[in-house]
């Protein structure tokens, strides 16, 4: 097994925060004051979850504390071996690699989501968009920041970023109810059909054969 100390990468940490910040802020793109909010505190997520990662992994500290000699690995401050899922299935190197794999491959395919949910909007020219990933989703953007949350947990669980997930989560639930109501407000006779026939976050197994382009204006989320 890999031995030594495999943290310390500041240059990492600050090359991740900003990598990931920039795409996220790229794709959802905040003007209101709640918008600006809730990227603060995913932005807080990513220093909590990259500083642990490369810099100082403080959850590992704490259960190497806490647990001593029982810690399930030889070399707790090894990359190789630093994924907790796979301390707690034994610590070993390989199901560690596949917990990182797993959660990385949600990362893209959340990012992918994203990506793709910010052009159907800017082609959309205020248009409603009900077409697309919006045929299967109101807010395919909140459900890639969701994708994002969970591959992170996945990679690379933490103490700080398991206690903001949940936070994240009903922060982004609670912002797209209120765009919902904008939506409405302003789109009342087009709205309301389509948010009845659609889910919210989750697509139904099936949608996407039953949903047809409504007229109206724009769909922010």
């Amino acid at each position: 097994m890999k031995t030594g100390y495999d943290y310390g990468l500041w240059m990492m940490v600050i090359f991740n925060i900003g990598l990931f910040g920039l795409f996220v802020l790229s794709f959802l793109r905040p003007k209101l004051r709640r918008e600006w909010r809730s990227m603060g505190v995913f932005a807080a997520f990513l220093v909590a979850l990259f500083t642990e990662m490369y810099g100082v992994p403080l959850t590992i500290y704490m259960l190497t504390s806490y647990l001593g000699s029982r810690y399930p690995v030889l070399n707790p401050f090894s990359h190789d071996v630093g994924n907790l899922w796979a301390m707690l299935l034994g610590g070993s190197a390989w199901l560690s690699g596949l917990f990182m794999l797993v959660g990385g491959a949600l990362t893209l395919l959340a990012l992918i989501i994203l990506g793709r949910a910010w052009k159907e909007i800017h082609n959309a020219r205020n248009e409603l968009v009900t077409s697309g990933l919006y045929r299967l989703v109101r807010h395919p953007q909140y459900s890639g920041m969701f994708l994002i949350i969970l591959g992170f947990l996945i990679q690379w669980p933490t103490l700080v970023t398991a206690v903001m997930a949940p936070v994240l989560v009903w922060i982004y639930y609670r912002l797209a109810l209120q765009e919902e109501k904008d939506m409405e407000s302003r789109f009342a006779d087009s709205y309301p059909s389509y948010r009845q026939r659609v889910p919210m976050f989750f697509p139904r197994l099936g949608n996407g054969r039953q949903i047809v382009k409504v007229g109206g204006a724009r769909h922010s989320n």
